[in-house]
């Protein structure tokens, strides 16, 4: 199985790096992980709600670059659907299952996902009614990943 996980900007906090490397080792066993960064757009701070959608657009159209026909896309946004561990296992079991061999998991930029880009996925997740600063999302992103590879194979991490 390959993992694309496409985020828009970089991570600079190398604990983050750290971590991220390390459950992208981990999952080794398990699938290809890619991390795919698309550029954030520089904006100020105080946008109107227009500027902000203008953001999110141009971000959104270099994610809609990455991502392929054929690609399984779960977009993460906080009007998602909340799963649990097991349940967030399943779905990845069922999309094996259904023949996809590439995840796309997207994650936005500091302003969210596009309409289009939401309307692209096949599954919009949400980890939690909290927001999580888009950097940190990726590296909860691969523990979640990671145990969830874990719970399929019936392993005992997730205990």
């Amino acid at each position: 199985m390959n993992i694309n996980i496409i985020a828009v900007g970089k991570v600079r906090e190398n604990y983050i790096k750290e971590g991220i490397e390390e459950f992208i080792k981990r999952l080794t066993p398990h699938a290809k992980v890619n991390i795919i960064e698309v550029a954030d757009e520089s904006a100020p701070e105080s946008l109107s709600e227009g500027e902000r959608e203008m953001v999110k657009i141009k971000e959104g159209e270099r994610i809609l670059k990455k991502i392929k026909e054929n690609d399984y896309v779960v977009a993460l946004d906080s009007k998602g659907k909340k799963l649990t561990s097991e349940e967030f296992a399943q779905r990845i079991k069922m999309i094996q299952l259904g023949g996809n061999s590439t995840i796309d998991f997207i994650i936005g930029g500091s302003n969210g996902l596009c309409g289009k880009v939401l309307k692209r996925a096949n599954f919009v997740l949400s980890f939690s009614l909290m927001t999580f600063p888009h950097q940190l999302m990726r590296l909860i992103l691969l523990e979640q990943v990671y145990r969830a590879f874990r719970i399929i194979n019936n392993y005992p991490y997730h205990k």
